[in-house]
């Protein structure tokens, strides 16, 4: 019994060792990223280190389930974010190795499905453009985010997308330009995706766990909750299933395999000493294709600068040393992966946390340690950047008080403002009238709807029934028609473009056709111009006028009707008092008009 007792002792002893980092260069860094996580209240963090053809770290820290205390593992499945936008742009290699793709060929060419706003877009974005972030559009997430539109559908929308700037004049983070990577490769190879990042990338790479759908991550034997944090508390967020924009940022991996994906940039494209990624593939990636800003030294941070991006890459100069780095962040989860090509060492941090800087500190502690680097206090460097972004956020509050109306009223009465509001590029909202209060529900997001002043309301996002600050609503504007009704909604979703004006849909009436024939007939309008009401098909009631052309009629109220093509006008029957139509009016912005009835 005593034997087996110190046995006991000495396998948990073991464990013990095995679960410290053994690694001289990182002596302390387990004790300083659980002070990192109390510090900045972070339920958990996985984290890999690699170096040449070697794992030198594969650990979790802190809890993957905060309530149940549930431990964090080397297996614990992470959602990667935009971390996955290296894998999407390196399935492209393969049809370049092959001879179907030039990277210098307008995409259209491959791809005739994806189009944009103009024909400059048309005729000249080619993937190259599209992996570094230089097309000329903006982000327009709020089209994708929340949204269970399947692929084929977003890249048809991107042909509504404003472009603010022209064709490789400026960089732009855009993650439809991800997507339609994706899709490119599923064109070129007639397989999926998720097939084609699991064929070329996950199993030649051993990374068994990794998936690419949230579906599969909570099927998962180890995977990690999504966590927000607010003012200390800790608060578990729902998962939010992006695989639509799939191929931007789906995929859920862990500190194994994403050691084993960082080891194969470590190594040229390498891994075991196997190719997986072309050489002509892997040099063009980590250089410099598009200038994404200044990337000045600062008085703070002197010896870090250049701010380039090559294919799903940030490039940078980390005091002294070459860095390869892109950051992920999806609802609950922020992700960084980074390697040194010159140094050969990799680092992967993931934490369940959302929009959290704990990656990059880590990162940048980890780096210093084993490249030898002076000490640096990124953990403070962090905590001023976010005070200082928290600060700004409360002038930016107090400064939009100031330009308030107060006392102001809606120009109509609460329920005009609920209904049903529409736009191509962006797709539906609607508002619904819950007691003496609005509510907007746009994809996956819910709204609080609050009056700000005139036709101006303030849209608070809402999520699990927790109302957000003020200083994180958007402003979106009610217009009116020449008719004083409702029109439109314009809401602020992209910055750089001009509002997203949203139709308000009008909701009809259902007529029928033995009511419909008794508006037929011929009307005449002063001039004389004759106007011919007639029915078309089973049920729809057409106008022509003289001279111009065939008006579908759109019933609404009772004996109204709005022209289908035409916003603004509508179109009014007059009956006697036996019932009979004696009349049409033709309201418009210009007026409205006359047409009294043959007999």
């Amino acid at each position: 019994m005593k034997k087996m007792f110190f046995l006991c002792i000495a396998v948990i002893l073991l464990q013990s060792a095995n679960a410290q980092t053994t690694e001289k260069r990182l002596a302390g860094l387990d004790t300083f990223i659980n002070r990192i996580l109390k510090e900045w209240s972070a339920a958990g963090v996985t984290v890999a280190v690699v170096e040449k053809n070697k794992v030198i770290m594969t650990r979790g820290f802190g809890y993957k389930d905060y309530e149940n205390k549930v431990p964090v593992t080397e297996n614990t499945l992470f959602a990667i974010g935009s971390c996955t936008k290296a894998f999407t742009s390196s399935l492209l290699a393969f049809p370049m190795k092959e001879g179907k793709l030039d990277l210098d060929k307008p995409v259209t060419q491959y791809l005739p499905e994806l189009r944009f706003i103009d024909d400059e877009l048309n005729n000249h974005v080619t993937a190259r453009d599209m992996m570094s972030h230089r097309t000329g559009l903006p982000r327009h997430d709020l089209a994708w985010y929340g949204s269970r539109t399947k692929r084929d559908s977003l890249i048809y929308i991107i042909r509504y997308f404003e472009k603010t700037a022209p064709l490789r004049r400026a960089w732009q983070y855009n993650n439809f330009m991800f997507l339609a990577q994706g899709v490119l490769a599923e064109k070129l190879s007639g397989k999926s995706w998720d097939v084609l990042v699991r064929e070329h990338l996950f199993t030649p790479l051993n990374m068994t766990a990794s998936n690419t759908s949230m579906n599969d991550h909570v099927k998962s034997p180890d995977y990690s909750f999504g966590y927000n944090e607010k003012d200390g508390a800790i608060t578990k967020m729902k998962f939010m299933n992006i695989d639509g924009i799939g191929p931007a940022g789906s995929i859920n991996s862990n500190a194994k395999d994403m050691a084993n994906w960082v080891m194969m940039w470590v190594n040229g494209g390498k891994f075991n000493g196997k190719e997986i990624l072309p050489a002509a593939y892997y040099n063009q990636a980590i250089s410099s294709q598009m200038v994404t800003g200044a990337g000045l030294p600062t008085k703070e941070q002197p010896d870090v600068f250049l701010s380039n991006y090559g294919f799903a890459w940030f490039l940078a100069n980390y005091r002294g040393h070459y860095r390869v780095e892109h950051g992920g962040n999806i609802d609950g989860f922020s992700s960084s992966t980074s390697f040194f090509p010159t140094d050969s060492i990799g680092i992967f941090v993931s934490v369940n946390q959302n929009g959290s800087p704990i990656p990059g500190i880590i990162r940048n502690t980890i780096a210093d340690k084993l490249l030898g680097l002076k000490y640096k206090d990124w953990h403070r460097t962090q905590k001023t950047a976010v005070d200082k972004a928290k600060a700004a956020a409360k002038e930016k509050l107090k400064a939009d008080s100031t330009q308030r109306k107060m006392g102001t009223r809606p120009t109509h009465a609460i329920t005009d403002y609920a209904g049903t509001f529409t736009n191509e590029g962006y797709g539906t909202l609607t508002i619904e009238q819950q007691k003496d209060s609005l509510v907007a529900k746009y994809n996956a997001l819910t709204f609080k709807v609050k009056h700000y002043h005139f036709n101006y309301f303030n849209f608070i996002p809402v999520a699990d029934g927790v109302d957000a600050g003020e200083d994180d609503a958007m402003k979106g504007q009610f217009n009116i028609n020449i008719k004083g009704e409702i029109e439109s909604l314009s809401l602020p979703l992209q910055a750089g473009v001009k509002d997203i004006e949203f139709k308000k849909k009008v909701e009809t009436i259902d007529v029928s056709k033995a009511d419909l024939e008794k508006y037929v007939g011929e009307y005449e309008l002063p001039g004389p111009t004759l106007v011919k009401v007639y029915i078309k098909g089973e049920k729809t009631l057409v106008a022509f006028v003289t001279g111009q052309t065939d008006y579908e009629l759109i019933p609404v109220k009772p004996d109204v009707f709005n022209l289908k093509i035409v916003s603004g006008f509508s179109v009014r029957f007059e009956k006697n008092d036996a019932g009979e139509v004696t009349a049409l009016y033709f309201v418009q912005p210009n007026g409205t008009f006359k047409a009294t009835r043959k007999k």
